[in-house]
């Protein structure tokens, strides 16, 4: 079966060289027994509670690896044989070669650096034209030789040319990669720098827009950064595994919401532990990925790695739990409902932050609103609201935002806004601007016209997936997208025009 697998691989004249290869290694990986999990946890597998997100049955690279890159610039490598850089073409140079060494669960990197940070130091006499030529042709070639939508760039909070600059190209190029962040800090950031990173939304449904705080806050003083769709992790440091629950299957076993709360939750939480354990256990004390020159050159530490213990089908489950106790009430639409996923959010982040770890963030396991994989059918990524059946913006995120201060290691909201936007773009800005007044911990948006959408998180355009089963991607992601977009209903999300946009939304 294995060579019928391979030799279909081979001959698909959809994928390119490079394609195969990947593909032929994914297969190598499954080929391996499976780690030796205890009956309980397979059985929660194999009623689709728990999923390992195809890391491997025996993993040898941790899912997201965050390097300091700013340390890699300024002391080079004596592995990669690299001096220090000294100007910008260098340091441009320098990130080059070593993106190519820096893993994750693609196999290519999720993590690009705070690049605004990375590379300041750096520009020295050049001028404003001279950036703008230099990044742009850094954007494509990162496009053109990663071609990877979970490759992430950040910029942010303060104003410099390297920010401006990126989310110039960003909306000119109007790329699927790499993906990126803004981060955003109401006592650094310039009202005039958050509108030209909405506005880019309104051109080419990115950036992402980060509360900087409210991340900053959960880490030290060595930082974190956001990779992959929206994942916070710390900096030097990463998730070594990510094990998502189904909050929708979890809740079908149990008889009411106290029995969810008291019982049936907190047992599937035990078990799942135990699984996370078991994986991470494999990566530190097998794999020796952790002797590799990344850690011996100082540019991640292994006790900054963690765990991401996901979570989605919130929506599904309140509103199971809502019909066993014949309460008349839908998940975004109803506060008795949304106040039973907040509540879930809570105890989720309390058995989190309480149980101990073997390989963690403080010895910690960190709480994700995980986004959904293309493969998820009738069931909404993390605590969102089901596509189809979104309120106007506003309402959306009234409805959502107290569930952003429990998820430590990433949460995000999708919200699709009607293409008149594109006409007055400061309702976009109102409209993120009053999202992170009210605690959200990430804003993202697409727009109902734009080729470039969102996915679960990470970017696709339309016109690739409306020709990939004729004529492939050269975009490792389009198949996702494609996927996606057949199973999980994200055309299906209901375009809305901001309402309101005149008024803060946490007035």
């Amino acid at each position: 079966m294995s060579q019928d697998r391979f030799y279909n691989i081979i001959t698909d004249n959809q994928l390119s060289a490079k394609q195969k290869s990947q593909y032929l290694a994914l297969e190598a990986e499954a080929s391996l027994p499976y780690l030796d999990i205890d009956p309980m946890t397979q059985q929660a597998i194999d009623d689709g509670i728990l999923c390992d997100m195809f890391e491997g049955h025996a993993p040898f690279k941790p899912r997201y690896v965050l390097p300091d890159y700013a340390k890699f610039l300024a002391q080079g490598s004596e592995y990669l044989e690299l001096d220090p850089a000294t100007n910008f073409d260098e340091a441009l140079n320098l990130l080059t070669i070593l993106y190519h060494h820096v893993p994750s669960v693609t196999s290519i990197p999720v993590y690009l650096g705070q690049l605004d940070t990375v590379l300041m130091p750096y520009v020295g006499e050049l001028t404003d034209q001279q950036i703008y030529q230099k990044l742009k042709l850094f954007w494509i070639m990162l496009d053109r030789t990663l071609p990877d939508a979970f490759m992430h760039v950040n910029i942010g909070p303060s104003d410099n040319i390297i920010c401006r600059t990126i989310l110039r190209v960003d909306a000119e190029l109007k790329q699927i990669a790499p993906n990126l962040t803004f981060m955003y800090d109401a006592d650094v950031t310039p009202d005039d720098l958050l509108r030209q990173a909405t506005k880019n939304i309104c051109e080419c449904s990115k950036p992402h827009i980060a509360n900087y705080p409210i991340h900053a806050k959960a880490y030290d003083h060595s930082g974190f950064g956001i990779v992959s769709c929206y994942n916070s992790l710390p900096l030097a440091g990463g998730s070594n595994t990510l094990v998502r629950m189904n909050l929708k299957e979890v809740a079908k076993k149990a008889k009411n919401s106290a029995d969810f709360v008291n019982n049936v939750l907190p047992n599937y939480c035990n078990v799942m532990f135990g699984f996370m354990d078991i994986r991470s256990a494999f990566l530190h004390e097998k794999s020796n990925f952790f002797t590799g020159f990344l850690t011996q050159e100082g540019l991640i530490y292994e006790d900054r790695f963690a765990p991401m213990f996901g979570i989605y089908g919130m929506a599904e489950a309140v509103n199971i739990l809502m019909e066993k106790q014949n309460i008349n009430a839908k998940y975004g639409h109803d506060d008795a409902a949304n106040k039973l996923g907040h509540n879930i959010s809570k105890q989720l982040s309390e058995i989190v932050a309480s149980t101990k770890v073997k390989y963690g963030y403080r010895g910690r396991a960190l709480l994700h609103a995980q986004g959904g994989i293309s493969l998820d059918k009738e069931v909404t990524p993390g605590v969102r609201i089901p596509y189809g059946t979104e309120p106007d913006p506003v309402t959306y995120v009234q409805a959502t935002a107290a569930h952003h201060q429990y998820y430590t290691s990433g949460i995000s909201d999708i919200l699709t806004i009607d293409e008149t936007v594109k006409s007055n773009p400061e309702a976009m800005f109102n409209l993120a601007k009053g999202a992170l007044q009210l605690g959200y911990r990430e804003f993202t948006a697409n727009v109902a016209s734009n080729d470039l959408v969102r996915v679960t998180g990470y970017m696709v355009k339309l016109s690739d997936i409306a020709k990939f089963d004729e004529q492939g991607s050269r975009t490792n992601t389009t198949f996702l997208g494609t996927e996606a977009s057949k199973n999980t209903g994200i055309l299906d999300r209901k375009p809305r025009v901001i309402a309101l946009e005149t008024s803060p939304i946490c007035q």
